[in-house]
Protein backbone atom coordinates (compact mmCIF):
# COMPACT_ATOMS: atom_id res chain seq x y z
CA UNK A 1 0.00 0.00 0.00
CA UNK A 2 0.81 3.34 -0.80
CA UNK A 3 2.18 5.37 2.03
CA UNK A 4 0.68 8.77 2.57
CA UNK A 5 3.24 10.63 3.83
CA UNK A 6 5.35 9.66 1.17
CA UNK A 7 2.74 11.87 -1.06
CA UNK A 8 2.18 14.50 1.07
CA UNK A 9 6.28 14.79 1.32
CA UNK A 10 6.43 14.65 -2.36
CA UNK A 11 3.85 17.70 -2.54
CA UNK A 12 5.64 19.80 -0.42
CA UNK A 13 8.74 19.06 -2.00
CA UNK A 14 7.58 19.80 -5.83
CA UNK A 15 5.59 22.96 -4.32
CA UNK A 16 8.98 24.37 -2.69
CA UNK A 17 11.72 22.93 -5.70
CA UNK A 18 9.70 25.17 -7.57
CA UNK A 19 8.74 28.59 -5.14
CA UNK A 20 5.04 28.07 -5.53
CA UNK A 21 2.63 29.84 -4.01
CA UNK A 22 0.11 26.88 -4.09
CA UNK A 23 -0.18 25.22 -0.71
CA UNK A 24 -1.47 21.68 -0.10
CA UNK A 25 -4.88 21.10 1.49
CA UNK A 26 -4.99 17.05 1.73
CA UNK A 27 -4.03 14.11 0.27
CA UNK A 28 -6.22 10.74 0.48
CA UNK A 29 -4.73 7.24 -0.81
CA UNK A 30 -7.67 4.70 -0.79
CA UNK A 31 -7.09 0.98 -0.36
CA UNK A 32 -7.11 0.08 -3.77
CA UNK A 33 -4.40 2.78 -4.30
CA UNK A 34 -5.81 5.84 -5.93
CA UNK A 35 -4.36 8.80 -4.61
CA UNK A 36 -6.38 12.41 -4.49
CA UNK A 37 -4.64 15.26 -4.08
CA UNK A 38 -5.94 18.70 -3.24
CA UNK A 39 -3.96 21.99 -3.57
CA UNK A 40 -4.86 25.72 -3.12
CA UNK A 41 -3.60 29.15 -3.63
CA UNK A 42 -3.98 32.69 -2.00
CA UNK A 43 -5.73 33.48 -5.97
CA UNK A 44 -6.11 30.56 -7.92
CA UNK A 45 -4.78 27.16 -9.22
CA UNK A 46 -3.47 26.76 -11.88
CA UNK A 47 -4.03 23.78 -13.80
CA UNK A 48 -0.73 23.83 -15.58
CA UNK A 49 0.83 23.43 -11.81
CA UNK A 50 -1.60 20.62 -10.69
CA UNK A 51 -0.20 18.73 -14.41
CA UNK A 52 3.15 19.12 -13.00
CA UNK A 53 2.82 18.18 -9.51
CA UNK A 54 1.00 14.79 -11.09
CA UNK A 55 3.73 14.43 -13.48
CA UNK A 56 6.04 14.96 -10.55
CA UNK A 57 4.58 12.18 -8.27
CA UNK A 58 4.62 9.45 -11.04
CA UNK A 59 8.43 10.23 -11.49
CA UNK A 60 9.08 9.43 -7.91
CA UNK A 61 6.95 6.28 -7.44
CA UNK A 62 7.55 3.23 -9.09
CA UNK A 63 4.56 1.52 -10.57
CA UNK A 64 6.60 -1.49 -11.10
CA UNK A 65 6.73 -2.21 -7.93
CA UNK A 66 3.29 -0.62 -6.61
CA UNK A 67 0.69 0.38 -9.54
CA UNK A 68 -1.94 3.81 -8.88
CA UNK A 69 -4.28 5.99 -9.95
CA UNK A 70 -3.65 10.12 -9.16
CA UNK A 71 -5.77 12.94 -9.46
CA UNK A 72 -3.78 16.15 -8.57
CA UNK A 73 -6.96 19.07 -8.55
CA UNK A 74 -8.19 22.44 -7.03
CA UNK A 75 -9.52 22.64 -3.59
CA UNK A 76 -12.55 24.15 -5.11
CA UNK A 77 -14.57 27.23 -3.56
CA UNK A 78 -17.42 25.11 -1.86
CA UNK A 79 -15.05 22.66 -0.56
CA UNK A 80 -14.71 22.70 3.39
CA UNK A 81 -11.84 24.50 4.45
CA UNK A 82 -9.41 22.31 5.87
CA UNK A 83 -6.13 24.20 6.59
CA UNK A 84 -5.18 27.48 8.54
CA UNK A 85 -4.08 29.13 5.21
CA UNK A 86 -7.40 28.55 3.63
CA UNK A 87 -8.73 30.47 7.27
CA UNK A 88 -6.50 33.08 6.28
CA UNK A 89 -7.45 33.01 2.64
CA UNK A 90 -10.77 33.68 3.43
CA UNK A 91 -10.73 35.92 6.38
CA UNK A 92 -13.25 38.92 6.25
CA UNK A 93 -15.54 36.94 3.88
CA UNK A 94 -18.27 34.75 4.98
CA UNK A 95 -18.80 31.71 5.62
CA UNK A 96 -21.25 28.97 6.75
CA UNK A 97 -20.17 27.10 9.36
CA UNK A 98 -21.74 23.53 10.64
CA UNK A 99 -21.30 22.45 14.46
CA UNK A 100 -20.82 19.26 15.94
CA UNK A 101 -24.17 19.36 17.51
CA UNK A 102 -25.79 20.23 14.31
CA UNK A 103 -26.52 23.81 14.74
CA UNK A 104 -25.25 25.71 11.72
CA UNK A 105 -24.10 29.58 11.61
CA UNK A 106 -23.77 32.19 8.90
CA UNK A 107 -20.86 34.62 9.34
CA UNK A 108 -17.91 36.57 8.75
CA UNK A 109 -14.49 34.65 9.14
CA UNK A 110 -12.09 35.86 11.35
CA UNK A 111 -8.25 35.43 12.47
CA UNK A 112 -7.73 31.68 12.58
CA UNK A 113 -5.29 29.65 14.84
CA UNK A 114 -4.45 26.09 15.42
CA UNK A 115 -7.27 26.12 18.33
CA UNK A 116 -9.68 28.07 16.08
CA UNK A 117 -11.15 31.01 14.03
CA UNK A 118 -13.34 33.77 15.17
CA UNK A 119 -17.21 34.39 14.10
CA UNK A 120 -19.14 37.08 13.27
CA UNK A 121 -22.54 36.70 13.09
CA UNK A 122 -25.68 38.39 13.63
CA UNK A 123 -29.36 36.49 14.64
CA UNK A 124 -32.89 38.19 15.20
CA UNK A 125 -34.18 37.36 19.15
CA UNK A 126 -36.33 38.79 21.35
CA UNK A 127 -34.16 40.78 24.03
CA UNK A 128 -34.47 41.47 27.83
CA UNK A 129 -35.18 44.89 28.43
CA UNK A 130 -32.84 45.68 31.07
CA UNK A 131 -34.86 48.09 32.73
CA UNK A 132 -37.75 45.66 33.32
CA UNK A 133 -36.42 42.31 32.96
CA UNK A 134 -39.10 41.45 30.27
CA UNK A 135 -38.42 40.31 26.97
CA UNK A 136 -39.26 42.44 23.58
CA UNK A 137 -42.23 41.93 22.02
CA UNK A 138 -40.42 42.45 18.55
CA UNK A 139 -36.87 40.52 17.84
CA UNK A 140 -34.01 42.82 17.62
CA UNK A 141 -30.73 42.02 15.82
CA UNK A 142 -28.49 40.85 17.80
CA UNK A 143 -24.54 40.83 17.33
CA UNK A 144 -22.14 37.27 18.59
CA UNK A 145 -18.80 37.61 18.53
CA UNK A 146 -17.56 34.16 18.99
CA UNK A 147 -13.96 32.48 18.98
CA UNK A 148 -14.81 28.71 17.88
CA UNK A 149 -12.69 25.71 18.78
CA UNK A 150 -12.29 23.48 15.64
CA UNK A 151 -13.02 20.77 18.02
CA UNK A 152 -16.46 21.86 18.10
CA UNK A 153 -17.24 22.12 14.75
CA UNK A 154 -17.57 19.84 11.54
CA UNK A 155 -16.83 22.21 8.15
CA UNK A 156 -16.00 25.74 7.78
CA UNK A 157 -17.22 26.55 3.96
CA UNK A 158 -16.97 29.77 2.10
CA UNK A 159 -20.34 31.20 0.78
CA UNK A 160 -20.18 32.12 -2.59
CA UNK A 161 -22.20 35.41 -3.00
CA UNK A 162 -23.13 36.91 -6.83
Amino acid sequence: MINKQDIIDLVDQFLLETESESFLVDVTVSRDNQIVVEIDNDEAVDIDECAAISQYIDQHMDRDKEDFELEVGSAGLTSPLKVLRQYAKFEGEEVEVLLRDGHKLTGTLGAADEEGFDLHWVTMEKVVDPATGKPSKKKQEVQHDEHLKHSDVNQVKYIINF
